[in-house]
């Protein structure tokens, strides 16, 4: 069964002791929650890479919490949890889609991003999906190819009137 395979991952840290990163399934409260992680990763963390106006419309101010809700249902993400605070969070879609992959700017480093991808590997295996696939920042790039992922192209986006540099990046099992 799916539900067995949420796993609480022990990340030993060199001189701050054991800390347990919990991954569990969304539940429709945590979208606040995810609002942030998303906007304070994008505006902290992205900004090395990209310009302040691409940031800014990547993840603006003032964006519609229904629409954020109605998006986080669809994607059904998984939540990591350190001790019981919101560190990050990601999805996995049944095409093998890695939609949203976001840890928190102050977890960063800490092994919450390597808990979530293992935990989308073991989703993965458990639903027989071959391929995984997503849309990479150039900020998210290293810890893909870390993981496994090979870029496929290099690609332009257009959001809110600001053109991006992203990949498309993939992972066969």
């Amino acid at each position: 069964m799916i539900s067995e395979l949420f796993l609480c991952y022990n990340k030993d840290l060199q001189s701050k002791g054991s800390v347990m990163i919990t991954i569990r399934q969304y539940q429709p409260e945590d979208a606040k929650a995810l609002w942030e992680v998303f906007f304070h990763t994008v505006r902290n963390v992205n900004r090395q890479h990209y310009s302040q106006d691409q940031v800014e419309a990547w993840a603006p101010e003032g964006w519609d919490i229904e629409r954020w809700k109605n998006k986080m249902c669809q994607i059904n993400p998984y939540i990591a949890e350190m001790n019981g605070q919101v560190a990050g969070y990601t999805d996995l879609q049944d095409s093998g889609l890695v939609d949203h992959f976001f840890c928190h700017h102050a977890f960063q480093g800490k092994g919450v991003g390597r808990a979530l991808m293992e935990h989308v590997l073991k989703v993965a295996n458990y639903k027989g999906i071959s391929r995984l696939y997503s849309e990479v920042s150039i900020t998210a790039r290293p810890f893909y190819e870390r993981m496994g992922f090979k870029v496929v192209k290099e690609q332009q986006v257009e959001m809110r009137g600001q053109v991006l540099t992203n990949f498309v990046m993939e992972k066969h099992l």
